[in-house]
């Protein structure tokens, strides 16, 4: 059902019912009815048929709604994918032409080292792509491809994920969800970590952060300034995502990086 018909409905069914009571109780029930009576039967009766129609109308709007919503998270998980698919074949379609080379020159040590490197692009996409949009709240998607994350690369994860129910809407879901996952790949390509870890809150009102750290090797300045490891990418990312984002390493060793948004979340 349309709004234009929700629209109608609410114009014309006030309208037939106080209409149409006025209309039969000064045709037929003048007789046998005072005008305080029937004010008092007019008010009860449009009174009740407006519960009535407001609680149908609601629920079947609130359905569309969610049905709306469901539609949005599917598009907006399958935009993602086609990206990362795009990726997915520049970088191995890269690491075939550098294998091809090298397997001419003859330099085996550096053939391998671009099979490893297609070896991790494939198994990368693998568990990026494996989870449907229907599973699962954010959270728990998130959850799920961490303990992936950690099974494949072997770095443990400790994670601390507190996120309010419908807090992001879908597109800032996959936004965020990149986010995280370039952040992880890049532990698990270049930090050489051991354990890692993950905090996301939400906070009132629209507020949010978070926070990636590992205890690898820690990022340099001039890796930070330069378009390596993806970091140009999470920074359009995060700036859709109006938010700001902090790189640095750690003093224990490692690198961290937070992103905190005072402007995020849904308004849903």
């Amino acid at each position: 059902m349309s709004y234009r018909i929700f629209y109608w409905l609410t114009v014309l069914i006030p309208t037939i019912i106080i209409g149409g009571f006025e209309f039969v109780r000064h045709d037929f029930l003048l007789p046998y009815m005072s005008m305080e009576t029937g004010n008092v039967y007019i008010t009860l009766l449009t009174l009740l048929l407006s519960y009535l129609f407001a609680t149908w109308m609601f629920r079947t709007i609130k359905r569309m709604n969610a049905r709306i919503v469901e539609e949005q998270a599917r598009r907006a998980v399958y935009e993602e994918r086609e990206r990362l698919a795009r990726e997915l074949h520049d970088g191995i379609a890269q690491s075939l032409f550098f294998l091809n080379v090298k397997l001419k020159q003859g330099h085996l040590d550096e053939a391998r080292v671009a099979v490893s490197a297609i070896d991790n692009h494939v198994r990368q996409a693998i568990f990026n792509l494996r989870a449907l949009p229907e599973e699962g709240s954010f959270d728990q998607r998130l959850e799920k491809w961490l303990s992936q994350w950690s099974a494949l690369s072997g770095v443990d994860v400790a994670s601390q994920i507190r996120i309010k129910e419908n807090f992001f809407s879908a597109a800032e879901e996959v936004q965020l969800f990149g986010i995280i996952q370039e952040a992880f790949a890049n532990i698990r390509k270049h930090a050489q970590a051991r354990h890692s870890w993950i905090s996301l809150t939400t906070e009132d009102p629209r507020n949010w952060v978070l926070s990636i750290e590992d205890d690898g090797i820690g990022i340099t300045h001039t890796s930070v300034d330069t378009k390596k490891y993806g970091l140009s990418m999470m920074r359009e990312r995060a700036r859709q995502l109006q938010a700001a984002v902090d790189i640095r390493k750690r003093k224990e060793g490692g690198t961290n990086i937070s992103l905190t948004s005072h402007s995020g979340g849904s308004t849903r």
